[in-house]
């Protein structure tokens, strides 16, 4: 059963929808469920200024986008990259915090609903396919 804060979270849509306005932008899909997203970016002096998305996905990944979109504002690239790559992690690790700015995350994701971490992380998979990040 869905909680009731990602709902909430989710249903913050300021950033939905495409504006054909970006310096990058990617798509992907989750090869497991079939999650899709949509993603432009708009950086500045290594910064990102914004970010709008569209998705055709579970509440989680929708939680998950209307999220990250808030908390990357004016955020470095090379940081999130490392943030994003730690938030991958969470997997490995028994006893895991997450990076400061995304620790609202943990109202998305724990160990109980591991098996949908995917869907949780496709629009930051989205974000380091925009800026070319393995």
């Amino acid at each position: 059963m869905i909680d009731s804060k990602i709902v909430k979270i989710a249903s913050f849509t300021k950033n939905v929808g495409l504006k054909n306005d970006f310096t990058h932008k990617s798509s992907i899909k989750n090869s497991l469920c079939g999650d899709f997203i949509k993603t432009e970016f708009i950086v500045h002096d290594s910064k990102v200024k914004s970010m709008r998305y569209e998705t055709e996905s579970c509440i989680l990944c929708e939680a998950s986008a209307s999220l990250f979109s808030r908390k990357i504002k004016n955020a470095k690239i090379k940081n999130l990259e490392k943030e994003i790559k730690r938030i991958k992690d969470f997997k490995k690790k028994s006893n895991y915090n997450f990076p400061i700015r995304f620790k609202e995350f943990s109202k998305l994701i724990n160990k109980k609903n591991i098996n949908r971490l995917n869907c949780v992380i496709l629009p930051m998979e989205a974000f380091l396919k925009a800026f070319k990040v393995k």
